[in-house]
Protein backbone atom coordinates (compact mmCIF):
# COMPACT_ATOMS: atom_id res chain seq x y z
CA UNK A 1 0.00 0.00 0.00
CA UNK A 2 1.07 3.42 -0.69
CA UNK A 3 2.72 5.62 1.50
CA UNK A 4 -0.36 8.31 1.55
CA UNK A 5 -2.90 5.67 1.86
CA UNK A 6 -1.32 4.41 4.80
CA UNK A 7 -1.08 7.76 6.65
CA UNK A 8 -4.54 8.39 5.62
CA UNK A 9 -5.34 5.36 7.37
CA UNK A 10 -4.34 6.31 10.88
CA UNK A 11 -6.95 7.88 13.30
CA UNK A 12 -5.49 11.36 13.35
CA UNK A 13 -5.22 14.55 11.55
CA UNK A 14 -3.51 14.84 9.25
CA UNK A 15 -0.91 18.33 8.77
CA UNK A 16 0.90 18.48 5.54
CA UNK A 17 3.26 20.88 4.88
CA UNK A 18 4.09 22.66 1.55
CA UNK A 19 8.01 24.11 1.17
CA UNK A 20 9.33 25.33 -2.35
CA UNK A 21 12.70 22.93 -2.79
CA UNK A 22 15.89 24.70 -3.18
CA UNK A 23 14.52 27.31 -0.62
CA UNK A 24 16.07 29.47 1.56
CA UNK A 25 19.03 27.78 -0.20
CA UNK A 26 19.60 25.29 -2.68
CA UNK A 27 21.04 22.71 -0.46
CA UNK A 28 18.43 23.08 2.48
CA UNK A 29 15.38 20.79 0.62
CA UNK A 30 16.60 17.65 2.25
CA UNK A 31 17.68 18.97 6.20
CA UNK A 32 13.71 20.55 5.85
CA UNK A 33 12.35 17.47 5.27
CA UNK A 34 13.87 15.72 8.08
CA UNK A 35 13.11 18.21 10.25
CA UNK A 36 9.62 18.15 9.61
CA UNK A 37 9.95 14.93 9.95
CA UNK A 38 10.96 14.75 13.38
CA UNK A 39 9.12 17.41 14.65
CA UNK A 40 5.52 15.60 14.37
CA UNK A 41 4.60 16.73 10.27
CA UNK A 42 2.45 13.92 8.35
CA UNK A 43 3.07 15.07 4.90
CA UNK A 44 5.38 16.90 3.15
CA UNK A 45 4.52 18.58 -0.19
CA UNK A 46 7.80 19.73 -2.00
CA UNK A 47 7.49 22.18 -4.40
CA UNK A 48 9.27 21.89 -7.59
CA UNK A 49 9.68 25.55 -8.52
CA UNK A 50 8.11 26.81 -11.89
CA UNK A 51 8.64 30.24 -13.71
CA UNK A 52 5.26 30.30 -13.85
CA UNK A 53 3.22 29.43 -11.05
CA UNK A 54 -0.21 30.85 -11.81
CA UNK A 55 -2.26 28.97 -8.75
CA UNK A 56 0.37 30.52 -6.01
CA UNK A 57 0.42 33.67 -4.15
CA UNK A 58 3.26 36.20 -3.84
CA UNK A 59 5.41 34.00 -1.01
CA UNK A 60 5.48 31.04 -2.90
CA UNK A 61 5.91 32.75 -6.31
CA UNK A 62 8.49 34.63 -4.48
CA UNK A 63 10.27 31.31 -2.85
CA UNK A 64 9.95 29.57 -6.38
CA UNK A 65 11.99 32.78 -8.00
CA UNK A 66 14.83 32.63 -5.66
CA UNK A 67 15.10 28.37 -5.32
CA UNK A 68 15.39 28.59 -9.36
CA UNK A 69 18.16 31.18 -9.15
CA UNK A 70 19.90 29.10 -6.45
CA UNK A 71 20.22 26.62 -9.29
CA UNK A 72 17.06 24.23 -8.37
CA UNK A 73 15.80 21.83 -11.48
CA UNK A 74 14.47 19.00 -11.71
CA UNK A 75 17.56 16.96 -11.75
CA UNK A 76 18.95 18.42 -8.99
CA UNK A 77 15.77 17.60 -7.14
CA UNK A 78 15.67 14.32 -8.13
CA UNK A 79 19.70 14.32 -7.23
CA UNK A 80 19.48 16.04 -3.30
CA UNK A 81 16.42 13.51 -2.55
CA UNK A 82 18.29 10.42 -3.85
CA UNK A 83 18.45 8.74 -0.52
CA UNK A 84 15.84 10.28 1.08
CA UNK A 85 14.25 6.70 2.61
CA UNK A 86 17.52 6.13 4.62
CA UNK A 87 16.30 8.52 7.14
CA UNK A 88 12.49 9.91 6.03
CA UNK A 89 9.53 7.32 6.25
CA UNK A 90 6.60 9.57 6.05
CA UNK A 91 4.75 10.54 2.49
CA UNK A 92 6.30 12.72 0.09
CA UNK A 93 4.82 14.26 -2.78
CA UNK A 94 6.07 16.78 -5.26
CA UNK A 95 4.00 19.41 -6.39
CA UNK A 96 4.83 21.37 -9.28
CA UNK A 97 3.40 22.27 -12.78
CA UNK A 98 2.42 19.79 -15.90
CA UNK A 99 5.92 21.79 -17.98
CA UNK A 100 8.84 20.82 -16.20
CA UNK A 101 7.66 17.40 -15.90
CA UNK A 102 6.27 17.24 -19.65
CA UNK A 103 9.93 18.60 -20.24
CA UNK A 104 11.57 16.19 -18.58
CA UNK A 105 9.68 12.80 -20.34
CA UNK A 106 6.19 11.50 -18.18
CA UNK A 107 7.55 8.17 -17.96
CA UNK A 108 11.02 9.07 -17.11
CA UNK A 109 9.91 11.61 -14.27
CA UNK A 110 7.37 8.83 -13.04
CA UNK A 111 10.18 5.97 -12.86
CA UNK A 112 12.49 8.38 -11.17
CA UNK A 113 9.97 9.71 -8.90
CA UNK A 114 9.38 5.76 -7.99
CA UNK A 115 13.41 5.40 -7.79
CA UNK A 116 13.59 7.68 -4.67
CA UNK A 117 10.37 7.03 -2.84
CA UNK A 118 8.21 9.47 -4.03
CA UNK A 119 4.45 8.64 -3.57
CA UNK A 120 2.58 11.15 -5.54
CA UNK A 121 2.42 14.21 -7.44
CA UNK A 122 0.12 17.25 -7.10
CA UNK A 123 0.28 19.07 -10.92
CA UNK A 124 -2.49 21.67 -10.54
CA UNK A 125 -2.71 22.64 -14.58
CA UNK A 126 -2.92 18.94 -15.20
CA UNK A 127 -6.90 18.62 -15.90
CA UNK A 128 -8.42 15.23 -15.15
CA UNK A 129 -10.32 14.32 -18.22
CA UNK A 130 -6.12 14.50 -19.74
CA UNK A 131 -4.75 12.82 -16.61
CA UNK A 132 -7.50 9.92 -17.21
CA UNK A 133 -7.40 10.00 -20.93
CA UNK A 134 -3.54 9.66 -21.71
CA UNK A 135 -1.54 9.61 -18.49
CA UNK A 136 -3.04 7.52 -15.64
CA UNK A 137 -1.63 4.09 -16.86
CA UNK A 138 1.92 5.50 -16.39
CA UNK A 139 1.27 6.72 -12.72
CA UNK A 140 0.08 3.55 -11.63
CA UNK A 141 2.86 2.06 -13.08
CA UNK A 142 5.25 3.15 -10.99
CA UNK A 143 2.45 3.62 -8.11
CA UNK A 144 2.29 7.13 -7.51
CA UNK A 145 -1.16 8.53 -6.10
CA UNK A 146 -1.58 11.85 -8.81
CA UNK A 147 -3.54 14.29 -6.29
CA UNK A 148 -6.41 16.42 -7.69
CA UNK A 149 -7.71 20.00 -7.03
CA UNK A 150 -11.64 21.46 -6.11
CA UNK A 151 -12.41 24.31 -5.43
CA UNK A 152 -15.65 26.12 -3.91
CA UNK A 153 -16.20 26.59 -8.04
CA UNK A 154 -15.99 22.79 -9.02
CA UNK A 155 -19.45 21.48 -9.56
CA UNK A 156 -20.99 18.12 -7.76
CA UNK A 157 -20.83 16.42 -11.54
CA UNK A 158 -17.10 17.32 -11.72
CA UNK A 159 -16.26 16.35 -8.34
CA UNK A 160 -17.67 12.86 -8.47
CA UNK A 161 -15.69 12.23 -11.76
CA UNK A 162 -12.69 13.45 -9.78
CA UNK A 163 -13.19 11.42 -6.58
CA UNK A 164 -14.07 8.22 -9.00
CA UNK A 165 -10.08 8.56 -10.91
CA UNK A 166 -8.65 9.62 -7.46
CA UNK A 167 -6.48 7.59 -4.89
CA UNK A 168 -5.34 8.97 -1.62
CA UNK A 169 -7.00 12.40 -0.98
CA UNK A 170 -8.77 14.88 -2.61
CA UNK A 171 -6.67 18.15 -2.16
CA UNK A 172 -9.93 20.87 -1.42
CA UNK A 173 -8.81 24.51 -1.74
CA UNK A 174 -10.63 26.35 0.20
CA UNK A 175 -11.33 29.59 -1.47
CA UNK A 176 -10.85 30.42 -5.28
CA UNK A 177 -8.17 32.47 -4.11
CA UNK A 178 -4.46 32.32 -4.68
CA UNK A 179 -2.18 30.62 -2.01
CA UNK A 180 -1.62 32.44 1.23
CA UNK A 181 -4.38 35.69 0.43
CA UNK A 182 -6.93 34.46 3.35
CA UNK A 183 -6.46 34.87 7.14
CA UNK A 184 -8.93 32.60 8.43
CA UNK A 185 -12.30 30.97 7.63
CA UNK A 186 -15.59 32.40 7.77
CA UNK A 187 -19.26 30.79 7.08
CA UNK A 188 -18.79 30.66 3.19
CA UNK A 189 -15.84 28.36 3.61
CA UNK A 190 -17.55 26.35 6.44
CA UNK A 191 -20.42 25.56 4.34
CA UNK A 192 -18.26 24.57 1.67
CA UNK A 193 -16.43 22.07 3.94
CA UNK A 194 -20.01 21.07 4.84
CA UNK A 195 -21.23 20.61 1.77
CA UNK A 196 -17.87 18.08 0.62
CA UNK A 197 -18.24 16.28 3.89
CA UNK A 198 -22.04 15.22 3.14
CA UNK A 199 -20.84 14.11 -0.68
CA UNK A 200 -19.38 10.64 1.24
CA UNK A 201 -16.65 11.07 -1.59
CA UNK A 202 -14.64 7.75 -1.61
CA UNK A 203 -11.45 9.68 -1.11
CA UNK A 204 -10.66 11.55 1.88
CA UNK A 205 -10.22 15.69 1.53
CA UNK A 206 -7.46 17.63 2.99
CA UNK A 207 -7.98 21.24 2.67
CA UNK A 208 -5.38 23.74 2.08
CA UNK A 209 -4.52 27.59 1.05
CA UNK A 210 -5.38 29.59 4.21
CA UNK A 211 -4.41 27.49 7.10
CA UNK A 212 -1.63 29.55 8.62
CA UNK A 213 -1.96 28.95 12.44
CA UNK A 214 -3.86 26.55 14.83
CA UNK A 215 -6.96 28.12 14.77
CA UNK A 216 -7.07 27.74 10.93
CA UNK A 217 -5.82 23.84 11.20
CA UNK A 218 -8.17 23.04 13.66
CA UNK A 219 -11.29 24.62 11.93
CA UNK A 220 -10.57 23.13 8.45
CA UNK A 221 -9.96 19.44 10.11
CA UNK A 222 -13.62 19.75 11.55
CA UNK A 223 -14.35 18.64 8.30
CA UNK A 224 -11.85 17.12 6.29
CA UNK A 225 -9.31 14.42 7.23
CA UNK A 226 -6.43 17.12 7.28
CA UNK A 227 -4.93 20.62 6.13
CA UNK A 228 -1.88 21.83 4.25
CA UNK A 229 0.04 24.87 5.35
CA UNK A 230 2.11 26.54 2.64
CA UNK A 231 3.13 30.22 2.43
CA UNK A 232 2.95 30.62 6.51
CA UNK A 233 5.98 27.93 6.52
CA UNK A 234 7.95 29.45 3.76
CA UNK A 235 7.47 32.97 5.81
CA UNK A 236 8.87 31.39 8.48
CA UNK A 237 11.97 29.88 6.57
CA UNK A 238 12.32 33.34 5.35
CA UNK A 239 12.38 34.92 8.45
CA UNK A 240 14.45 32.25 10.41
CA UNK A 241 16.19 30.30 7.97
CA UNK A 242 15.75 26.32 8.83
CA UNK A 243 16.16 27.31 12.51
CA UNK A 244 13.19 27.15 14.16
CA UNK A 245 11.50 24.56 12.32
CA UNK A 246 10.33 23.05 15.52
CA UNK A 247 8.65 25.51 16.87
CA UNK A 248 6.33 26.95 13.74
CA UNK A 249 5.06 22.83 13.88
CA UNK A 250 4.26 23.11 17.63
CA UNK A 251 2.48 25.70 17.25
CA UNK A 252 0.08 24.66 14.96
CA UNK A 253 -1.16 21.82 16.77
Amino acid sequence: MNRIEQKLKENKKILSIYFSAGYPNLNDTVQIIQDLEKNGVDMIEIGLPFSDPLADGPTIQESSTTALHNGMTTQTLFDQLSSIRESVKIPLIIMGYFNPMLQYGIEAFCKKCAEIGIDGLIIPDLPVDVYAEKYKPTFEKYGLINVFLITPQTSDERIHFIDSVSNGFIYMVSSASVTGSQTGFGDTQADYFKRIANMNLKNPQVIGFGINNAETFNQATQYAKGAIIGSAFIQDLTKNGTAKISEFVKAIR
